[in-house]
């Protein structure tokens, strides 16, 4: 069963976006993907979010892995 996800929106500076999207692509991650793998890593950083509460990274798009 996947797991819910919330959605907001975000109004973000055009340079920003522009970088964000390219650090994206580099990194192969949609934009979506790379701002809340971000956000994963400040809050893990600042203290705000233990590093076991949630998963590491979102799951990538695709088939699932063979196990």
């Amino acid at each position: 069963m996947a797991k819910s996800r919330k959605s907001f929106l975000l109004r973000v500076d055009p340079r920003v976006h522009d970088a964000l999207k390219r650090w994206a692509d580099a990194e192969f991650r949609s934009l979506n993907g790379q701002v809340e793998y971000l956000l994963r890593q400040l809050l893990v950083e600042q203290g705000r979010l233990k590093e076991g509460e949630v998963d590491a990274e979102p799951p990538r798009p695709g088939r699932p892995p063979v196990e």
